[in-house]
């Protein structure tokens, strides 16, 4: 079981019909893997009835805590936020989209105390093909440019301390936002470890996370962060390490070219494919 208090974060956008049953299977599994808890849901700008949702799941039980946006932000603005509400001393994330269960938190609980993050990885990835190979471009280029060594960067299911996170200034409004934690988790010196999930085919909804909008939006983001993590310096004392702060070299900056190509492409030809 977790010491202390969790806050499970659950961004949410358009998922009216998966948020409930998401929600209800967190309040019957935590009870058994923490302490204490917390939930707290984003609704990010949803124009479904998400937001109506949400705040009668909160009425139903105190541990629910809802945060609004009025309008769509993205997904690493709905986790920022989600982040800022959280009273935990431990700080999860997970999307809300039923693709992930919280039972498989059992698997990070024995790990959860030992490392400043638990971060999962997709056993067995039920996404379209298109958007595994993004992916694994996406999973390639953080490693290059970033020297963040995870086999699965942008999977929904992580565990942090909560110090760590309130400490990282983050600034990514979209699908970067795991790199960005990542990125500058690594440079502060934290230690992680990854265990294997469960991943689900969504059950409702559609996904934009691999829309050729979104991947664009993905490939400036990687150049803002990248130029800015040049000069980053890291909150000093809130990791279990600490190693000298890393210089990106010019010849990461070929490979970021040649990088931005190849997901560029990979967009449009996701868009040709949907015609």
């Amino acid at each position: 079981m977790i010491p202390g208090r969790l806050s499970l974060v659950l961004p949410a956008h358009n998922e009216v019909d998966n948020l409930a049953p998401v929600v209800r299977r967190a309040l019957d599994v935590l009870p058994c893997l923490v302490a204490d808890f917390q939930i707290v849901i984003v609704d990010d700008g949803s124009r479904d009835g998400t937001g109506a949702l949400a705040d009668e799941l909160a009425a139903s039980d105190p541990r629910i805590t809802v945060v609004h946006h009025p309008r769509n932000r993205g997904y690493g603005a709905a986790l920022t936020s989600g982040f800022a509400a959280a009273t935990g001393d431990y700080i999860m994330f997970m999307d809300s989209d039923q693709q992930f269960d919280i039972a498989d938190l059992s698997f990070l609980v024995p790990f959860v105390g030992q490392y400043d993050l638990v971060a999962g990885y997709r056993i067995a990835r039920q996404d379209a093909r298109y958007r595994i190979v993004y992916a694994w471009i996406f999973n390639l280029a953080v490693r290059i440019l970033f020297g963040v060594r995870l086999r699965d960067v942008d999977c929904a299911f992580k565990v942090f301390r909560a110090d760590l996170l309130r400490a990282i200034d983050l600034t990514s409004p979209g699908a970067l936002i795991n790199t960005e934690i990542l990125a500058k988790a690594e440079r502060a010196g934290a230690t992680w470890t990854e265990v294997g999930v469960n991943h689900y085919p969504r059950p409702a909804g559609a996904s934009s996370g691999g829309s050729p909008r979104v991947v664009v939006r993905a490939v400036k983001e990687t150049i803002a962060l990248w130029l800015r993590m040049r000069d980053y310096t890291p909150p000093i004392g809130v990791t279990s390490g600490g190693p000298p702060p890393r210089r990106l070299g010019i010849g990461q900056g070929s490979v970021l070219g040649a990088i931005v190509g190849a997901l560029a492409s990979l967009g449009l030809l996701t868009r040709r494919g949907r015609r």
